[in-house]
C-alpha cells in the first residue's frame, strides 16, 4: 500500500454530529479559497492600464486559462476518486496561493497569459474536489442545504477579494501588485487551517451511500469504480448537458452584469455594482433556505422545475426591457430576482445530480463532478469568445436571447433525471425495506 502525504487524514467511521459539521465547513472553506486565490475582477482595471491591454487581449487569456482550468477540473475528480481528495486539493490548494507572488512579478501580456493558464490549471481540480468533499460528508437528507453553502465559496470569494482591495488598495497607492500578495498571504493563511483540519473519507467508506447519520447502506465492491460505467447511462448526460445550457446565463452575469447593467439599461458602474451585490446575496440567502426545504420534503426536481420556469419567464420580461428609459428601481428587482429563481433551481439540482451519480457508482462521485466542471469550462470558453461578438454586432437583447435559450434547454433535459416530482409517488415501505422495526 502506498503511503500517503502527512497532510492526509483518512476516516474509517463515517462522521456524525459537530465533526460531520466541522468537516463539511472545512470543505467550504477550501471552496472559498479556491475561488479568492484567482479572483482578479478587484484588480483588472489596474492591471490593464498597467500592461497596456486591451478588453479583447483580456478575453483571450481568460477564455485560454478557463479552457486549460477545464481541463483541470475532468482529470482532477478521476485522480481525487483514485488518490483521494485531500491528497490532491491541499498541493492545489497552497500552490495556487503560492502563484499569487509570480502574479505580482508580472510586466507583459505574455507574462500574466502563462502565470494565469498555470493557476487556473491547479484550481480546476481543486473546486471540483471540494464539491466532492461536500458530498462524501452530507447524507442524502441533507445534501442539497450542504451543496447550498457550498456556493458561498464563489460568492464569499467575491465579496472577500473587494472588501480587501477597498480597504488595502489606498494604502498602497492603488498599485494591483499589493493585491497579489495580500490574496496569497490571506490564502496560505487559510491553507494552513484547511491542512490542520480536514480529513476524507476512506476509499471503502466513499463507496457508502448515506440516508442519514443515522442509517448507512454499505454497497460492496472494489476500492475503485470504473469511469466508463458514467459514460453508459443517458440521464447522468442530460444532467451534465442540460445544466451546462444553464450555466449560460449565470456565468452571463458573473462575467458581464454589471456591463450588461451599464451598455444596455445606461446604468452608471457604481449603480450596476450594487444591483448585483443585491443580486448576490439574495441568491447566497436563497440557495441554503431551499436547499433546506428540499433535503426536508425530499424532493429535487420540483424545486429545480419552478426555478428555472421562473427564471426563463422573468428573463423574457427583462428582455423586453432593454434600452434607455427604464426606471432604475425597476431594473434593479427584475435583476434582483433573477438572481434568487436562480438560486431556487441550482443547488437541488446539484443534489440530484449527485444522487444520480451515486445511484450509478457511489465511488465515482469526484469524476461525475469533474467531468460536468470540465464541460462548463468549456462552455465558459465559447461564451467569452462569442458573446462579444454577438454584443457587438446585435446588443445585449440578443446575448439574453442566446441564455433563455440555454435555460429551455435546461427545462426539457428534467424530462431524463431521476427522482420523484412529489411524496405521493415515494414507495412505500415493505417488511424488508431498511429502517422499519419488525
Amino acid at each position: 500500500m502506498a503511503m500517503k502525504p502527512f497532510y492526509v487524514r483518512e476516516l474509517s467511521v463515517y462522521p456524525v454530529g459537530r465533526r460531520r459539521v466541522l468537516l463539511l465547513a472545512t470543505a467550504v472553506l477550501a471552496s472559498l479559497v479556491a475561488n479568492f486565490e484567482t479572483t482578479l475582477a478587484t484588480i483588472l482595471p489596474l492591471l490593464m492600464d498597467d500592461l497596456r491591454m486591451s478588453l479583447t487581449e483580456y478575453g483571450q487569456i481568460a477564455a485560454l486559462s478557463v479552457l486549460v482550468g477545464g481541463i483541470s477540473a475532468g482529470f482532477g475528480g478521476i485522480l481525487s476518486d483514485r488518490w483521494g481528495r485531500v491528497t490532491i486539493l491541499v498541493p492545489t490548494l497552497t500552490v495556487t496561493a503560492a502563484c499569487n507572488f509570480l502574479l505580482a512579478t508580472v510586466d507583459s501580456v505574455a507574462e500574466l497569459f502563462w502565470i494565469r493558464c498555470l493557476m487556473l490549471f491547479i484550481e480546476g481540480a481543486g473546486i471540483t474536489i471540494t464539491a466532492s468533499l461536500v458530498r462524501d460528508f452530507s447524507p442524502r437528507m441533507g445534501r442539497a442545504q450542504a451543496f447550498g453553502f457550498w456556493t458561498w465559496g464563489p460568492v464569499g470569494a467575491s465579496f472577500l477579494a473587494s472588501f480587501i482591495a477597498g480597504f488595502t488598495l489606498p494604502l498602497f497607492g492603488n498599485a494591483w501588485q499589493s493585491q497579489a500578495i495580500i490574496m496569497g498571504v490571506v490564502s496560505l493563511t487559510m491553507c494552513a487551517i484547511i491542512i490542520w483540519k480536514i480529513a476524507e473519507p476512506s476509499a471503502a467508506l466513499r463507496a457508502q451511500v448515506v440516508e442519514a447519520e443515522q442509517a448507512i447502506q454499505a454497497e460492496e465492491g472494489a476500492a475503485h469504480g470504473r469511469l466508463r460505467e458514467l459514460f453508459k447511462h443517458p440521464h447522468l448526460w442530460a444532467h451534465v448537458l442540460g445544466n451546462t445550457g444553464w450555466q449560460v446565463l449565470y456565468w452571463t452575469f458573473a462575467i458581464f452584469g454589471q456591463t450588461i447593467l451599464t451598455g444596455a439599461f445606461g446604468m452608471d458602474p457604481a449603480a450596476a455594482n450594487r444591483v448585483v451585490a443585491l443580486g448576490i446575496v439574495l441568491n447566497a440567502l436563497t440557495v441554503v433556505a431551499v436547499g433546506r426545504m428540499s433535503d426536508r420534503t425530499r424532493l429535487r426536481k420540483p424545486f429545480v422545475a419552478v426555478g428555472t420556469v421562473l427564471t426563463a419567464l422573468l428573463l423574457v420580461y427583462l428582455i423586453s426591457l432593454v434600452g434607455p428609459g427604464v426606471p432604475a428601481a425597476q431594473v434593479t428587482v427584475v435583476y434582483a430576482l433573477l438572481y434568487l429563481f436562480m438560486g431556487i433551481a441550482y443547488v437541488p439540482w446539484m443534489a440530484n445530480f449527485s444522487e444520480n451519480a451515486e445511484d450509478v457508482d457511489p465511488r465515482l462521485q469526484g469524476s461525475a463532478l469533474g467531468i460536468w466542471g470540465m464541460v462548463v469550462r468549456v462552455m465558459i470558453v465559447v461564451m467569452l469568445v462569442v458573446s462579444p461578438m454577438v454584443v457587438e454586432a446585435s446588443g445585449w437583447r440578443t446575448w439574453l436571447i442566446v441564455g433563455l435559450a440555454g435555460q429551455v434547454v435546461f427545462l426539457a433535459s428534467m424530462a431524463a433525471f431521476k427522482g420523484r416530482w412529489s411524496n405521493a409517488t415515494a414507495p412505500r415501505p415493505t417488511a424488508d425495506s431498511p429502517g422499519r422495526t419488525p
